[in-house]
């Protein structure tokens, strides 16, 4: 590869520059509003892909078909001015200016401040863009600070940092994978967030690339070259979006904006969900599958949903999508139907593969639905489960009105409710193999990693057609930039151990930073040992207070991880399992905030507290929306849990016995196996829906004390929980604001919003040293929702 050197102004810009090397590439500028730059290199003989499926914005909806490459609509380019000298170019435009060097050709941004013009990031000063001139290949080398850290890229294993690792970008079936180590696993977000510990600057920087590549933050080092980071890519276009901060917070969110908005799923989706592969693997897995709901009863377990293994489409043992076995599944109307009436949904798995014995494999193969070989005029073959297979090509117009039409016919038809789309990497290891490309074919490398999203996207278009007025929901295990706009998702075939514990929450973090906020694990491992019981309880515990909470499993011994496993630890588990009901309006407000303000459920402390230097050491614990701070027990025997208290003077409260910690230490704290740490903010308050013991439909909120006086309003977002009626406005809006200081706590609450509320009263409580506080909770407690006074 050779650097690019010598560039020239083309043609005076206006929202758009365009600049040309000696050797005929063209560099393409943008400075957006929002604090967002672009800029997109074009070889000499033109783009390697000249669409993307990453680019999604409110006022710029996504053909399917893909947005032009060199769009910025819906992105607000703003006027440039320039300068000139003999060595450089400055483009100014907005709040953002780039300096660019002439030879060799290397960038520098910055946004302007206060202060002046503060730096985001700069271009390594030597062989900064680097070119193949008779292949595909680039590379992007960056100047690396010794006081910086980086987040982001996605699902990605071991700390949160990512500094000093080398990462690829693919999509694997990483089954079993060593959550601190193994690389890579299930996602390919090329987005990372690097922090300045100098000054606290944050910067992203998002190659919206998706062919094979790689990320080296530090792994490398070169004398000749100072120290760099760098993104290098086997194909595709360098097309680079940089977005400033200062905040994570900010960094993500604008990342968001650029990519799409998180989707908004109905309230069941938030309950727990069950599955495993064990049930539907039966001889009869009707009969089995009726024995959960009946166990859910016996044990007195809150279920909202099954998700269904692919163990119903099987013949022989191998999977064939869209192929009901009716031996183990008799009556699937039927099967709906009876989970319908327990409350519970059902999510069916689904898979982008045929076997080459598939029942259905011609029918395919006649409007030429497959990804084509390389060199013939034949499907591509791969091995997938169960042997020698082929892959749909979610780019073919055919393949995705055939899929939409076997969605609808072979599921929802039949009363299942959502799609669980899964085993979608696409490990057809040519890259040369040809995709459809929508009329203009494309090898396999450009688009192996958009196949789960078009995938997604068929699938939620098909559910929006057979129930226009539900919102959808689908579940997905693979995915690129632009996964949150479609599905929920998970870390995957997890293993069962200690470490995958610790480093499944470390993985969340890089989730939550790559604007990955409806995610889970499978609590208990997915594979190898049974877990025991403390094991198993350390992971309920985790995992009621994210966003997907499924217990899932596929043991080495053939057992099944279930609530009622083991007997001995069920009163702890069941316990967990009612907060998890009592959380749902929580984590369903939160829900609507990430779809509607770009904002996490759960996330790491340092999105809440940036400016706490605390916060930027690598821990294990989250933040469940801005005031609960969660501390589950990751280390195997512990009946004490160290960690670390965000700075702040109102200081936090201990969730269950309310007593008080100062912010900005370390505390031990108790966590016997029955407990698992929970702090709250002081002077905050928590939601908590009845329990599922509770008739009353009492809605209750939990306030705690604070040394400080302490005003805040604590909003809970309802709606009829399945439809898009709230966008029309059917929805209610209740807010508590409290007054809480040293010796006095007051509270009011007021509703917004046409919808009754599906509650029927409220009860505010105070916690720990509120406990005796009546006066300024009473009128509260006794009000009715119903008549709470307009906001």
């Amino acid at each position: 590869m050779k650097p690019l050197t010598g560039a020239r102004l083309a043609e005076a810009p206006t929202t758009t520059a365009r600049l040309e090397t000696t050797d005929g590439h063209r560099l393409h500028l943008w400075l957006l509003a929002e604090g967002i730059g672009r800029l997109l290199v074009e070889r000499p003989d033109g783009l390697r892909a000249k669409r993307t499926w990453s680019i999604e914005t409110d006022t710029a909806p996504l053909p399917f078909e893909g947005r032009e490459r060199m769009s910025v609509e819906g992105l607000s380019p703003q006027p440039l001015t320039v300068e000139e000298d003999e060595a450089r170019i400055t483009l100014t435009g907005g709040d953002l200016r780039v300096v660019v060097d002439r030879a060799p050709v290397r960038l520098a941004w910055f946004r302007r401040t206060g202060a002046g013009w503060s730096p985001l990031v700069e271009d390594r000063p030597t062989q900064a863009l680097l070119f193949d001139r008779r292949g595909s290949r680039f590379a992007h080398y960056v100047r690396r600070a010794a006081d910086e850290r980086v987040f982001g890229l996605g699902e990605k294993s071991g700390d949160m940092d990512r500094t000093g690792r080398r990462l690829r970008m693919a999509i694997v079936d990483a089954m079993g994978y060593d959550a601190e180590t193994s690389d890579p696993l299930y996602k390919q977000i090329p987005f990372c967030m690097i922090h300045r510990a100098c000054d606290g600057v944050a910067t992203g920087l998002f190659y919206d690339n998706l062919a094979p590549a790689a990320f080296d933050l530090g792994a490398e080092i070169d004398a000749y070259h100072g120290d760099y980071r760098s993104f290098a890519a086997e194909d595709g276009d360098l097309d680079l979006y940089v977005i400033a901060g200062p905040t994570p917070a900010e960094v993500t969110k604008r990342f968001l904006a650029l990519t799409g908005r998180t989707t908004f799923g109905p309230r069941w989706s938030f309950r727990y969900s069950g599955s495993t592969m064990a049930y539907t693997e039966a001889e009869d897995a009707q009969a089995r599958l009726g024995e959960f709901l009946k166990l859910c009863a016996q044990h007195d377990i809150p279920c909202g949903s099954f998700q269904l293994s692919s163990g119903y489409t099987s013949i022989a043992g191998k999977r064939y999508v869209f192929n009901w076995n009716h031996d183990k599944f008799p009556d699937p109307r039927r099967l709906a139907a009876d989970f319908a009436a327990a409350d519970m949904r059902l999510a069916a798995n689904i898979k982008p593969a045929m076997l080459l014995d598939h029942p259905r494999l011609d029918e395919v193969r006649a409007f030429g639905g497959f990804i084509r070989d390389a060199d013939a005029d034949v499907p591509a073959t791969f091995y997938f489960w169960g042997g020698d297979a082929h892959h749909l090509d979610f780019t073919n117009p055919a393949t995705v009105a055939w899929w939409k039409g076997e969605v609808k016919r072979q599921l929802l038809d039949l009363g299942i409710a959502a799609t669980w789309n899964d085993n979608n990497e696409c490990e057809i290891a040519d890259d040369a193999a040809r995709c459809h490309g929508f009329g203009e074919e494309t090898p396999l490398a450009l688009m192996r990693a958009l196949q789960p999203i078009l995938m997604m996207r068929a699938s939620m278009e098909a559910q929006a057609e057979h129930a226009p007025d539900l919102r959808p929901f689908l579940i997905s295990r693979a995915g690129g930039p632009g996964l949150q706009r479609y599905a929920q998702t998970w870390t995957g075939d997890n293993r069962t151990a200690w470490k995958t514990l610790r480093y499944n929450l470390r993985m969340g973090h890089g989730c939550v930073l790559s604007g990955l906020y409806n995610f889970g694990h499978d609590i208990g491992g997915f594979a190898g040992p049974r877990p025991d019981p403390e094991l198993f309880v350390r992971w309920v515990q985790q995992g009621v207070f994210l966003p997907r909470f499924t217990i899932h499993s596929w043991n080495d011994d053939g057992s099944v991880n279930e609530p009622w496993m083991h007997a001995e630890v069920l009163p702890i588990v069941r316990d967990f399992m009612h907060l998890r009901e009592r959380l749902v309006p929580l984590l369903y407000t939160l829900a609507w905030r990430a779809h509607t303000r770009h904002e996490p459920i759960v996330a790491p402390t340092l999105w809440h507290f940036p400016h706490d230097a605390g916060c930027w050491v690598e821990n294990d614990e989250f933040m469940l929306g801005e005031s609960l701070l969660v501390a589950p027990v990751v280390e195997q025997g512990a009946t004490s849990r160290r960690l670390y208290l965000p700075a702040c003077p109102e200081g936090w409260c201990e969730l269950d016995t309310g007593a008080w910690h100062a912010g900005g230490q370390t505390v031990s704290v108790d966590a016997p196996l029955e407990r698992c740490p929970v702090f709250v903010r002081g002077g905050h308050a928590v939601p908590l829906g009845p329990s599922p013991a509770d008739s009353s439909g009492t809605l209750t909120w939990c306030v705690y004390a604070s040394p400080v006086p302490v005003e805040t309003a604590t909003v809970v977002f309802d709606d009829d929980g399945l439809t898009h009626g709230w966008k029309q406005g059917a929805y209610a809006l209740l807010t508590l604001a409290a007054s809480v200081g040293p010796d006095a706590a007051k509270a009011r609450l007021t509703r917004r919003g046409p919808l009754p509320p599906r509650w029927t009263s409220v009860e505010v409580v105070g916690v720990g040293a509120l406990a005796a506080n009546r006066r300024g909770f009473e009128r509260v407690a006794r009000e009715s929702i119903a008549t709470a006074p307009a906001a």
